[in-house]
């Protein structure tokens, strides 16, 4: 009896401590809400993968919101990847002039021995 006596007063130490230690602070009540940050710009950086935030679940983040960011990246990534290659396939090909033509009713000069 006096066991369950002692486990109940240390629960209600504990509350009452509990209480107080977080009814005057401001910033447990200021903490922004769980929303996810999925805002990706048309031309994806790198900076921008690394300030994406996920909305948290009981166990982990949520799923459809990663891969959402992670198809969005996906897409991005294989865009970056043709233009490379379009890019590249352009700088090797020889550059080829045309032969100079004289404007039309005028001869070349050709100098005489």
């Amino acid at each position: 009896m006096v066991t369950l006596l002692g486990i109940v007063g240390v629960v209600i130490v504990l509350f009452v401590a509990g209480v107080l230690a977080t009814r005057s602070d401001a910033e447990l009540r200021a903490a922004p809400a769980d929303v996810a940050d999925l805002d990706l710009p048309a031309v994806l950086q790198a900076e921008d993968l690394r300030r994406v935030r996920f909305g948290l679940v009981v166990r982990g983040y949520r799923m459809s919101e990663v891969d959402e960011v992670l198809d969005r990246a996906a897409a991005a990534l294989a865009e970056r990847d043709a233009r490379i290659a379009s890019l590249e396939t352009a700088a090797a090909r020889p550059v080829v002039q045309a032969p100079a033509v004289p404007p039309t009713g005028m001869e070349p000069i050709v100098p005489r021995d």
